[in-house]
């Protein structure tokens, strides 16, 4: 049976709006790949709106919030119809409420996707103020929900909303719908950009306090050979017409026109045809910006506010895709745009990066797919359960976007036939992003665990998955992925070889030479480094090492191989060169209070086991 889902959203297309545009892209997205998936927005029903639309009329709206008297009725209606399995909020939303109060609703595990905050304005005070009684409410969703995503990582690490809810909060930016965009058109005159000017600048948004049009309007009046038109309607038309007047010189045509509102066709055919695109906001209530991307996947560069705490500027950055320009400062705009009017290889460049970045980072599949996956662990009989019988490979990673997508990569590329399972230990970085779009299966435990736990879920989710060989590998130590080929040949070499642990010659300390001399009287085994996280499990050592007994080790490093002797397991530990110079990230020796813990723990441990008497407890090849 179709997993069903129940998206409960602020408005839908053809409403013009960055958080429309994905909510549409997303559900189309997903009743591709087969999910249920329906919509319960604000608005007058349109004639064409699909079964798996339902639109609840807005009586006014008070503070940018909108008003519909018949939204909790209609929500308990749609979750009777459709008995969704998972029920997804928009946040900010103020009808997404109502789920606090319908028993159906809180039957039901719900996703919060944290679109924006709603920030303390210093412009608009009627926002703060709405912002007291709405922030109870607001807090109360968040602490009944099962899990969070925030669309990157400043936003998260600035919203004081989610502040305490870190921990079960994912990271998954925001994608738009690549393959489906409207044809492009040609535009009338009044459309466009006169025929002498030199750089074509666009900025589209609603024309409300935050979009900092202002500065882009001041910035642009005294610019020669540059024009800028503005695309969008709103509240502040007149006073942003008023300043485009008074910012004219005399007798010359005015280097800024606001076009009103256009259709997605005539909006992307102006993305087409611009030299660049800015987007000037002033405050965080411009959490990602949609239309970023659609700049981008047209190939213009960006120049952006470089606005802390907004996904905005971490988009560009990521991409490479344009400029950052400092929060409200006229003076340095005028500098940016001036550098892009010319430097026609930074524009393309630019260009260039950004359209590399939609289809690796910024595209709706892999953000489907990573929404899909938070879907299936809240409800996860939903998942069929396929039969592989080959290899593996378990990365258990925090915070390592700067190299998980070379881990990936490299692993692919060693080993073409080996599945890559990343374990994202609660990263606050775009660690998850970056691995699912680099092609790997992602988990994400809803709390942070030890490095042993997330190779256990990473060994766990092998076995329910049939696979007979595990590799395991923490990111903090990537140089090993180098040695896999050679480490897999020695496995394949040695078949009756239960756990394989690869061995790295290097100095060690004087208290760790110490400590591994100790064990090896104590145990009698003959490694010659314990604490090795680059292993290969076979079948039965898999059986072990997710075993109970192994989940209450306080120390797995000497615990796991105590446990494999006593199923009578075989060991093999392989010597490999190292190729990549080694960065010693163990924890355990970094303190001496640690390291007298792991020393006293692991001693009681050994000491209550004993020494084999077994011959083959454990073997080294050279």
């Amino acid at each position: 049976m179709a997993l069903r889902v129940l998206h409960i959203g602020k408005f839908y297309p053809p409403y013009r709006g960055g958080m429309e545009v994905f909510l549409s892209d997303l559900i189309n997205e997903q009743r591709k790949q087969g999910i249920d998936a329906h919509a319960l927005v604000h608005g007058d029903p349109e004639p064409d709106d699909p079964p798996w639309i339902q639109r609840v009329p807005v009586q006014f709206s008070l503070v940018y919030a909108p008003m519909a008297a018949g939204f909790r009725g209609a929500m308990a209606k749609a979750i009777e119809r459709i008995q969704p399995d998972v029920l997804h909020l928009h946040l900010p939303n103020n009808s997404a409420l109502w789920a606090l109060t319908l028993p159906s609703a809180r039957k039901i595990p719900w996703i919060i996707h944290w679109q924006s905050d709603i920030v303390f304005s210093d412009i608009k005070w009627s926002v703060a103020l709405a912002y007291m009684i709405y922030k109870p409410f607001e807090q109360a969703l968040l602490e009944r929900t099962a899990q969070i995503i925030a669309t990157s990582p400043p936003y998260l690490e600035a919203s004081k909303a989610l502040s305490n809810w870190h921990n079960k909060t994912a990271i998954i930016p925001l994608g738009i719908n690549v393959a489906d965009a409207p044809a492009l058109i040609e535009l009338p005159k009044e459309l466009g950009w006169r025929a002498d000017t030199q750089l074509k600048l666009l900025s589209i948004g609603r024309l409300t306090y935050y979009k900092g049009f202002e500065t882009l309007i001041e910035a642009v009046s005294t610019m020669q050979g540059v024009e800028l038109l503005i695309v969008g309607e709103g509240e502040l038309r007149a006073e942003l017409e008023a300043k485009i007047s008074a910012s004219s010189r005399p007798g010359e045509p005015p280097r800024v026109r606001l076009l009103g509102a256009l259709d997605d066709a005539e909006k992307h055919s102006l993305l087409a045809q611009c030299d660049v695109f800015c987007l000037a906001s002033c405050e965080r209530t411009e959490a990602f910006g949609i239309v970023v991307l659609e700049a981008m996947m047209h190939g213009r560069p960006c120049v952006v506010t470089d606005l802390p705490g907004s996904g905005m500027p971490w988009i560009v950055s990521q991409a490479k895709s344009g400029l950052r320009v400092p929060y409200e400062d006229v003076h340095a705009w005028r500098s940016h745009i001036a550098r892009m009017q010319h430097d026609a290889d930074l524009r393309k460049r630019c260009g260039e990066a950004g359209i590399q970045a939609i289809k690796r980072m910024f595209s709706i599949g892999p953000c489907e797919r990573e929404i899909n996956r938070h879907y299936r662990s809240l409800v996860p009989e939903s998942v069929a359960i396929p039969s592989h019988k080959g290899l593996m490979v378990v990365v258990s990673a925090r915070n390592q976007e700067k190299h998980i997508a070379h881990i990936i990569q490299r692993v692919t590329g060693l080993v073409p036939e080996a599945k890559v399972l990343v374990v994202d230990n609660r990263s606050t970085d775009a660690t998850s992003h970056l691995a699912e779009v680099s092609g790997a299966v992602v988990l994400r435990p809803l709390l942070a665990m030890t490095t042993w736990g997330a190779m256990q879920t990473g060994l766990r989710y092998a076995q329910a998955h049939g696979y007979e060989t595990v590799v395991t590998i923490d990111a903090d130590s990537y140089y090993e992925v180098e040695e896999l080929p050679t480490l897999l040949h020695e496995v394949r070499q040695n078949p009756k070889a239960d756990l394989s642990v690869a061995y790295f010659a290097t100095k060690h300390s004087v208290v760790r030479r110490f400590a591994w001399q100790w064990y090896r009287a104590l145990t009698g085994f003959k490694m010659k480094d314990f604490v090795s996280g680059f292993r290969v499990f076979r079948r039965n050592a898999i059986a072990v090492a997710v075993s109970s007994d192994a989940t209450l080790l306080d120390y797995q490093d000497l615990g796991i191989y105590i446990l494999m002797r006593k199923h009578g397991l075989q060991i093999l530990e392989v010597p490999l060169t190292m190729v990549t110079a080694k960065e010693d990230n163990s924890g355990i020796f970094r303190s001496w209070g640690k390291a007298v813990r792991y020393f006293a723990v692991s001693t009681l441990m050994a000491l209550a086991h004993g020494r084999s008497r077994s011959n083959d407890a454990a073997q080294t090849t050279d």
